[in-house]
């Protein structure tokens, strides 16, 4: 893995995260897991380069972001859909994820997980977590639209810092 400065980036996050998918990744070398994710952004807040990141409490990996000061997002590219599919079908507490899919994992200096088939890692500090609540929607289709019923309950939002870059 190389590190990366934010300057050096050159992605298209709209098409990184909405079409290729990143996973998030939280815990400890000991015990982690990993989720896919579809929504999400980055940005510039606080004088700080940010990502944003939505997790529902119902997922397995939210245990571990909650206990965690950290977590990772790894872009792993087109060419592994298939691993997307079962990190973003099947849950952590009852799949061993990383045998399944042969995702190989690997550790950062601050002892985080990313993946070695990951073309882009962004290794993160939580700075802010709130949840979504139905109150604040001003668009009520989407509330409509993505919660309630099979969707599960609303997504939590968390705001954090990108520390580290690494690139294949």
């Amino acid at each position: 893995m190389k590190k990366l400065e934010v300057k050096d980036l050159k992605d298209n996050f709209f098409e990184a995260i909405g079409k290729e998918w990143m996973l998030i990744t939280a815990g400890t070398k000991e015990k982690f897991n990993t989720m896919t994710a579809s929504w999400g952004g980055i940005g510039w807040l606080w004088n700080k380069p940010v990502a944003f990141v939505f997790v529902r409490p119902e997922r397995y990996t939210y245990e571990f972001i909650e206990k965690s000061d950290y977590l990772t997002l790894s872009f792993l590219g087109e060419e592994n859909k298939k691993i997307h599919a079962v990190c973003g079908s099947k849950s952590g507490r009852n799949t061993d994820k990383v045998k399944e899919t042969g995702l190989k994992p690997v550790f950062t200096e601050g002892g985080n997980v990313v993946f070695e088939q990951a073309r882009l890692s962004l290794e993160c500090k939580k700075l802010y977590a709130d949840g979504i609540k139905p109150e604040c929607f001003l668009d009520k289709e989407s509330l409509e639209k993505w919660y309630g019923g099979a969707h599960g309950g609303f997504h939590k939002m968390y705001i954090v810092e990108i520390k580290n870059i690494y690139s294949e």
